[in-house]
């Protein structure tokens, strides 16, 4: 062998390895700080907390309303809805629903608007009110009719329980 052949070194692996690394961490830290830049632009600032209310009512009178009573409740949970349906008439529906009143609960109402969907039920088919499209629906027809029925005072109708057999 010649003492050219030996002068002639292999590259160095360790050199290599050493750039490579680098580059992915340059890489990685310029593909952070462009996803938080995009990030802050995209999303909407959180919103700053406010202070918390204090436990009591204006000038210090006890929490829940005026002079010690309790706040009154703007829903009102109705009785259980069972009704045969129009078509198939074997079968059967049972709602569960909350009107959310714009003011306070009137009893009165709210007796008068579940008697309503008790009526309305009885003229729906099975077909109608099929898939989340039919539930929908039903949902907006029921909102309807509670706040025609209520002259305005029921705000929202929510379903706690639909079950049909």
């Amino acid at each position: 062998m010649t003492d050219s052949s030996v002068a002639a070194e292999p590259p160095k692996k360790k050199s290599a390895m050493m750039l490579t690394v680098i580059a992915v961490a340059v890489l990685t830290l310029v593909g952070g700080g462009g996803g938080w830049f995009v990030g802050k632009i995209i999303a909407p600032a959180p919103p700053k907390p406010e202070a918390a209310a204090p436990a009591a009512g204006e000038h210090g009178a006890p929490a829940g309303g005026e002079h010690g009573k309790p706040a009154v409740s703007k829903v009102k949970e109705l009785e259980p809805i069972i009704a045969n349906l129009a078509y198939p008439s074997e079968s059967l529906v049972r709602l569960e629903i909350s009107l959310i009143f714009g003011d306070n609960v009137d009893e009165a109402v709210a007796a008068s608007v579940q008697e309503d969907i008790l009526g309305y039920m009885r003229t729906v088919s099975l077909q109608q009110i099929q898939g989340p499209r039919g539930f929908s629906y039903l949902r907006d027809d029921l909102k309807e009719r509670a706040r025609l029925r209520s002259q305005g005072k029921v705000a929202e109708i929510v379903f706690r329980t639909f079950v049909i057999e």
